[in-house]
Parts: C-alpha cells; structure tokens; sequence
C-alpha cells in the first residue's frame, strides 16, 4: 500500500474553492498535486505557488494555474512531505533538495499540511541526516563552522558532481545526529555566515496527516 499516496490524497479534500496552495517538493507532494490537478479538472478553481522548478512544470502540465508570488498575499494551504516528524510536530525536510523555498512558502502560509506515511514518524529527529544549504563562496569554512557543531556535513553529491539547489547553493547533509531541540540548533546553523537556511521546520506544520501500512489515515493537529 503507498501510504504516502493515501495521505497526500486526504490532504487535498482539504482545499477549498478559491484558495492559494502551496505546492510542496518530493515525492509525496507529487501525490498531493496529481490529486490536485484531479480535482481541477472536476472544476474546482484555485490558485497556486511551487516550491521547485519541478513542481511548477507538474502542476502546469496538469492546469493547475501558478500565479507569480507578486500577486499573492497570505497562502491558505500549503500541502507538502517530510523526511522526518517528531511528537512535537517539528519537522526535517530537504531530502529533494527543496528546503529553502519550502521554508519561504511555508512560512506564508495561514496553515502547513504535512503528509507522510508512518515510516517518517520518530521520536527523536536526525537519523535522516539534515539538510543546510549554503552558499559556495567560502563553502569549506562553512563546512568547517559545522564541523564544529559535531554535525559531520558531507556535500551532496548527484551523479558525481556537486549537487546544486534550484538557488545555485550547495546542500551539506549532517548525519548521525540525534536533535533534541530543534529550535537551539536551527537557530545555531542559521547563525553562522555561509548558511541560507536548514531543514529544521519549527513550529511550522499545522497538520500531519499519516497514511498506515493498514489502509488507515491519522490526523495529527497542532
């Protein structure tokens, strides 16, 4: 069973006519908007902003219409995955590479929908190592402010080469770091120079909506 498509779909009877989406990055978001896109076909009206380059082609491919962030004011719902969620409905997200418009949008959202299947609910977060995005002038001294922190950052890599975000930043993956307070350190990582912004979501999600591997879908609201 896929739950993140069981969760995703839930999501969306959430939107209402005449809303602004934000349309999160990943594969569960991609559930989201296919369902979306569903749904505008059957006349529903909406308006929406994407997080990525990729899920702007999607939603424009399916007639989901994006308007520039120009015209936009407050954001109703923004619907979008997690790599992890711990009881306290902290988040980390960034493992495709989307974090920092996420953050943006999510940030001017009224509410953050977070859907995920039961695998990306911990206690603790950081086993999925966590995500900062900094910029490449100097990026070894970043990397060497977050050595400090313990973090043990490796650069992500794709296909060989340095991976680069849709900003032109590179993304340094901290691992085997167990994160008891989320806010301290993502208030510590965004404090040091070279750092745009991590994939510590804090007191951001509204509600997360997981799909089980038993068919069922649990609501978990702030």
């Amino acid at each position: 069973m896929n739950t993140k498509k069981l969760a995703a779909e839930r999501a969306v009877e959430s939107i209402e006519e005449g809303m602004t989406v934000g349309l999160g990055t990943g594969s569960t978001a991609y559930f989201a908007i296919e369902k979306l896109g569903q749904r505008v076909r059957e006349g529903l009206t909406i308006r929406a902003v994407a997080t990525s380059k990729r899920s702007e082609e999607q939603a424009l491919g399916l007639g989901i219409p994006i308007v520039p962030f120009a015209e936009v004011g407050r954001i109703d719902i923004t619907i979008d995955g997690a790599d992890e969620v711990d009881g306290n409905l902290q988040l980390i997200k960034g493992g495709g590479g989307a974090l920092l418009r996420e953050k943006i949008v999510a940030a001017r959202s009224d509410k953050m929908f977070v859907i995920v299947g039961e695998d990306k609910l911990v206690e603790t977060l950081g086993a999925f190592p966590l995500p900062v995005e900094i910029v490449p002038f100097a990026h070894e001294w970043t990397l060497d402010n977050l050595k400090a922190l313990h973090l043990n950052p490796e650069l992500r890599l794709d296909n060989g080469d340095l991976y680069v975000t849709d900003n032109g930043n590179y993304i340094a993956d901290c691992h085997g770091v167990s994160i008891t307070d989320p806010a301290a350190l993502h208030a510590s990582l965004n404090a040091i120079p070279g750092v745009v912004e991590n994939g510590l979501f804090v007191d951001m999600a509204h509600t997360v909506i997981v799909g089980r591997e038993n068919g069922s879908i649990d609501t978990i609201t702030k």
